[in-house]
């Protein structure tokens, strides 16, 4: 189930054919979901309640032509590797994955041993590849480090165009947003052919928030749905179980993409505005959550050049900043929507030691905005 399915309509523009990232020409998306076991946490056997999401950012390999991008972070109590060598060069060369808090290592080095294969042999490699992680030890064996190279592999493989399953998928396997059970949401806005035609898509693993500050469409809908009706997700105490992290110490990862001709610089300004999606939905970035944004956009192209080829300048376009508004508006409405369809497809589940994630009631979520008159009937 997503937003639209549902009546909920964000912001004013006009989703693409599959309201995606994937929306994007050359994006696509891939996961692998690992779900296994049940009952007390073993650390290294289980239960295991997590998995990968690939995002390759481009048609053909973006190890041989690269993207602008650009990032920023709202809190930094996370992880996203590859961001000072995009700070520096304004280049993403590598796919983008994102996964659980201890399973980063693991990932990026399976994404180094994917560009390797896919080389010419004998050249040699330079890689600095981008993984995202947000912590899933509520509900998964995160300290057993289950994400394998092999797994990171499967998703890379299965990366596609098209619609792209949300909920408990992928990385988002074992994430909570807003105490609800949470994982990977995504939305896209497709701009008006005055305004260029362009594509913004963006993609969250959403891990974070505290109940009562859950707003959607403007409605409290954390305070309308409290604790009391629909628990939170909490380890038992004692061996195997420990206390629970802060209420709302978790965290999101943003990734944006869009086909407009934008420089490295503009992308940084879009990554800035995903903020401004995750606080209309009642995050505010607390001291623990890791809140880290990257944009890349692909309207550019041939950006790599072989050393020795003769070439000393490259043609490039850029979107005049006068016209860049509409993006901005884009990035914002397609994160919270996004969030929204994370929080909607995302179904109840029981991970380690018992603790359960409860779904976000879509029943009582429509009784709310029903109650608030943002919704008919």
């Amino acid at each position: 189930m997503r937003a639209r399915e549902l009546g909920i309509v964000v912001g004013r523009g006009t989703p693409g054919p599959s309201n995606a990232i994937t929306d994007v020409p050359g994006v696509r998306v891939g996961h692998t979901t690992l779900v296994r076991g049940a009952g007390p946490l073993v650390v290294g056997t289980g239960p295991v309640r997590t998995g990968i999401t690939v995002i390759e950012p481009r048609e053909g390999s973006v190890w041989t032509e690269p993207a602008f991008a650009g990032c920023h972070r709202l809190n930094g109590n996370g992880e996203l590797t590859g961001l000072e060598w995009i700070r520096e060069s304004g280049l993403l060369t590598s796919p983008i994955a994102l996964t659980n808090t201890h399973s980063v290592g693991i990932v990026r080095d399976a994404l180094v041993a994917a560009e390797i294969r896919a080389s010419a042999p004998g050249r040699p490699n330079w890689s600095l590849p981008v993984v995202g992680e947000t912590w899933d030890g509520l509900l998964n064996d995160v300290d057993g480090m289950h994400v394998r190279p092999e797994d990171v592999a499967a998703a890379l493989e299965a990366a596609r165009g098209g619609p792209v399953a949300e909920g408990n998928v992928g990385g988002g396997t074992g994430m909570v947003c807003h105490e609800f059970k949470g994982g990977i949401g995504t939305s896209s806005r497709l701009l008006p052919v005055a305004g260029g035609g362009f594509t913004v898509g963006v993609l969250v693993q959403a891990n974070y928030g505290v109940r009562e500050r859950l707003t959607v469409w403007g409605v409290p809908v954390g305070q309308e749905i409290p604790l009391e009706e629909v628990p939170a997700p909490e380890p038992p105490e004692g061996p195997g179980g420990g206390r629970a992290p802060a209420p709302g110490s978790g965290s999101i990862i943003a990734i944006v993409a869009t086909d407009a001709p934008l420089l490295p610089h503009q992308c940084e300004r879009l990554a800035q505005r995903v903020g401004l999606g995750i606080a209309r939905m009642g995050g505010v970035g607390g001291h623990s959550s890791g809140d880290l944004f990257l944009a890349f956009a692909t309207g550019n192209r041939g950006l790599r050049v072989e050393e020795g080829d003769g070439i000393l300048t490259l043609p490039l376009a850029m979107l005049s900043d006068e016209r860049i508004t509409p993006l901005y508006e884009a990035v914002v409405d397609a994160t919270e929507e996004a969030i929204l369809n994370a929080l909607l497809a995302a179904e109840t589940m029981t991970g380690r030691d018992g603790v359960t994630a409860h779904a976000l009631p879509r029943d009582r979520l429509l009784e709310v905005l029903r109650a608030y008159r943002r919704l008919d009937g």
